[in-house]
């Protein structure tokens, strides 16, 4: 049976499921739920009958559709920081409410560490789906006073830094490039501004996010090991209305308001780090130096109708660093065109155009230059269909079309040769269909199928290499002409079993197909890191995991608590031959090796989510290694993303209305490294000898950092508040790198030389609003 027909025969089985539903007279409530003050969608809405017997939560866009039997209804409208909202309706046919939900002001003064429904983690199915709002992320302490959107997830279980102040994060001993981040759905290749140290994320312009660990829902694929969904915010439908920040390393500015009231509204919201500047004015460089990145977000909100709403959204950032007439800069661009449709009380559209182009480039002065860079074009293509309240079913394609620029050395002089490595292209399609169904009242299900194809294509040869890396075949392929295509079934299951109202037990597997590759021989991440297709020689990636876990939540959903184990098998994954040079080279796939992984743990999460003392403790036990011919022997070994123990304790105290102070504790073992085990003499050199692949450990890493927060006075009309942070409070010098070399008394001696990146590093930074 071909993949069409397993696809039709999959939606002819959800169409069975559905159609066993008992049918009685029954009518349709949906609408949307919006912000009162600003007019913004709200997200997670929760809204359920007065019995409780029946509820479902708006999406990402605010909207919401409940089907009930005819007749008199109560409906609650709740929403954590939000009044809770009540509408006494006569059900006698399909009806449109839109409800407008005020803030809650007591509920404002705390921190709330999630904007979720009080018990979500124990009703959803979805078993590591963490959603976090702003407010959690603005008053916890963080590297230069920069509030960030990923160092934050990296204090979540299973998820780890590969490096120290970098936004690089391994999930549950996936690689770096195993992580699906959206940006408004556009994909975002290069998460990183200032070589790591912040992230590309404005938080000024983000309303929230959701990462998924495990049990990714099947409208999500291309990566194997997690998803991390950032939404921005749309823009105020009310009123004009402004914010920002002066920082020491960076300021940031937004600006908001509406075009037209309640119809149309945007957002524009710009950062720009200045250390070359003060660098400048201090004389302490040249000033033809160049080290900064700037980025823009933009958003246009068109609400054209109650049936029809179009969002133009774009992100467009750059780093620049050199100095005279040398230099490198990278970006990232993203443009999203989405329009959500109603073709009834039931069926919602999402219609999605999108646009992602990452490129990095070195400047040689009279020499050259060098560039490299991916570009995706993509149309997406969503339904969903509230069937009824024990049925929602989600259904649509993607297309997505890649550009691949592997690189090109262009030189100055003529005589010399440019060096440039072949552009590639592919197109990678898929189809999804999936199913949240409620049987009874204490179990439910969210089943699905994403089918997945990848074609590489265009002018140019498919080289076949032995183990030596000498060519055995050669095959030729015109313009447009198919390469080689890869398929995938990657089916998504989720149980949740209500044990009672306090706890429930929840199981959920998933695979998942990656067909893109980066190629890059540091596990943090950099700029000039080069992605690369699925090929002859270099396979899709395939995980399949299978997680368990139990939560349960203490004095009226105050406290959370989550145990999960997890067990990942990961089919060809890739490493490298010693000594591959990756940049520039032609021949790179004849270096990369393939073999299979493997990663298990166990993650224990407790969290305190209401009241003036808030916080979570995170703790993650996990191995992970790999087996891969070529390497180590054949034998299996750890990977670099392997960390036995990662710790995370946060916490934040409302002291008073104005002043709050958080902390954030933090502990991990140190990573898998090749270091090496004795030195030989070779023609009067020393040379060092190598035994086996990440054979040592780098020293355990913990530090601890406080950020105190302070309101100003008054309700002016500019408001004011400072953040004072001390990143690494009792100033640890944890190693960054560590180094070999002869000692300088005794050369016969080989010392390791430990660099320390960070000590205690104060920041203060201004916030304001008007």
């Amino acid at each position: 049976m071909d993949l069409k027909r397993r696809m039709w025969a999959v939606i002819a089985l959800f169409s069975l499921v559905l159609a066993t539903t008992t049918a009685q007279e029954k009518f349709t409530i949906s609408g949307e739920v919006i912000d009162a003050e600003t007019g913004e969608a709200l997200i997670g809405v929760t809204i359920y009958t007065a019995d409780k017997t029946t509820g479902t939560m708006t999406n990402t866009y605010g909207f919401y559709s409940l089907t009930l039997p005819q007749g008199e209804q109560t409906i609650l409208y709740s929403f954590v920081g939000y009044e809770t909202q009540q509408r006494q309706i006569d059900l006698k046919s399909d009806q449109s409410i839109k409800i407008h939900l005020k803030t809650n002001e007591t509920a404002l003064s705390e921190v709330v560490v999630s904007a979720e429904k009080k018990d979500k983690n124990i009703t959803a199915t979805q078993m590591t789906g963490e959603k976090l709002d702003m407010k959690t992320i603005d008053k916890l302490p963080v590297l230069f006073g920069e509030r960030d959107v990923l160092k934050t997830i990296q204090l979540l279980p299973g998820i780890s830094t590969v490096s120290e102040g970098g936004n690089g994060f391994s999930v549950r001993g996936g690689s770096i490039d195993q992580n699906l981040i959206l940006l408004d759905e556009a994909p975002v290749y290069s998460a990183s501004h200032l070589m790591g140290f912040f992230s590309v994320f404005n938080a000024d312009a983000i309303k929230g996010m959701t990462v998924y660990k495990s049990g990714i829902p099947a409208n999500y694929g291309g990566r194997a090991a997690s998803v991390l969904d950032i939404t921005m915010r749309d823009g105020n439908m009310k009123k004009f209305q402004g914010s920002g920040g002066i920082g020491l390393l960076a300021s940031r500015l937004t600006l908001e308001g509406p075009i037209i009231e309640d119809k149309m509204s945007f957002i524009v919201s710009g950062r720009r780090s200045y250390a070359d500047l003060m660098a400048k004015g201090a004389n302490q460089i040249d000033s033809d130096t160049k080290m900064y990145f700037y980025d823009l977000n933009a958003k246009l909100n068109w609400k054209i109708n109650d049936n029809n709403r179009l969002f133009l959204s774009g992100y467009f950032g750059k780093d620049d660093f050199g100095f005279e007439d040398l230099g490198m800069d990278w970006g990232n661009t993203t443009a999203t065109l989405r329009w959500n449709h109603l073709f009834s009380s039931q069926l919602f559209s999402n219609t999605t155009a999108l646009y992602s182009e990452y490129d990095y480039g070195f400047n040689f002065g009279d020499r050259g230059s060098m560039s490299s860079g991916i570009k995706d074009v993509s149309l997406k293509q969503d339904f969903t269909w509230y069937a009824n309240p024990q049925n929602t079913m989600k259904y649509g394609l993607n297309m997505t079309y890649h550009t691949f620029y592997p690189g090109e050395f262009l030189f100055e002089d003529n005589t010399i040769s440019d060096i440039k490595v072949a552009e590639k292209q592919a197109l990678e399609s898929s189809v999804y269909i999936s199913n949240e169904q409620k049987i009874g009242t204490k179990l439910t299900l969210d089943y699905g199928l994403r089918a997945s194809m990848f074609n590489q294509f265009g002018a140019g040869e498919n080289i076949t290499y032995d183990d030596d890396n000498n060519i055995v075949d050669k095959e030729y392929f015109g313009k447009g002409e198919i390469m080689k295509s890869y398929y995938g079934l990657e089916p998504r299951i989720g149980l949740n079993y209500r044990m009672n109202s306090k706890s429930s037990f929840k199981a959920s597997y998933n695979r998942m197909v990656q067909y893109l590759h980066l190629m890059s021989n540091s596990t943090s991440g950099q700029p000039t890191d080069t992605w690369m297709p699925s090929s002859f020689n270099i396979e899709p990636t395939t995980v399949n995991q299978y997680s368990l876990g139990f939560f349960r939540n203490f004095m009226d959903n105050t406290f959370e608590f989550s145990a999960e184990t997890y067990y990942k098998s990961m089919n060809n994954i890739s490493d490298y031959k010693d000594g591959t040079q990756v940049m520039l080279n032609e021949d790179i796939e004849s270096y990369v090796l393939q073999g299979e992984g493997r990663s298990y743990g166990m993650e224990l999460y407790l969290k305190k989510k209401y009241g003036a003392f808030t916080g979570w403790i995170s703790y993650t036990l996990s191995n992970t290694d790999n087996k891969i011919e070529g390497i180590n022997d054949g034998d299996w070994y750890d990977s670099s993303y392997d960390k036995t123990h990662d710790v995370s304790v946060v916490t934040s105290y409302q002291f008073t209305d104005r002043v709050s102070v958080s902390a954030n504790w933090i502990f991990y073992t140190g990573n898998a490294v090749t270091f090496p085990s004795g030195k030989y003499e070779f023609d009067g050199n020393q040379v060092p000898y190598y035994t086996e692949r990440n054979g040592y450990r780098m020293p355990d890493y913990h530090r601890l950092d406080l950020n105190v927060h302070l309101e100003g006075k008054g309700k002016s009309r500019i408001r004011s508040s400072w953040d004072f942070s001390l990143y690494n409070l009792y100033n640890q010098m944890n190693a960054y790198t560590i180094n070999f070399r002869e000692n300088e008394n005794n050369p016969n001696v080989t010392e390791a030389v430990k660099l320390s990146l960070f000590g205690i590093v104060p920041s203060v930074t201004w916030n304001f609003k008007f």
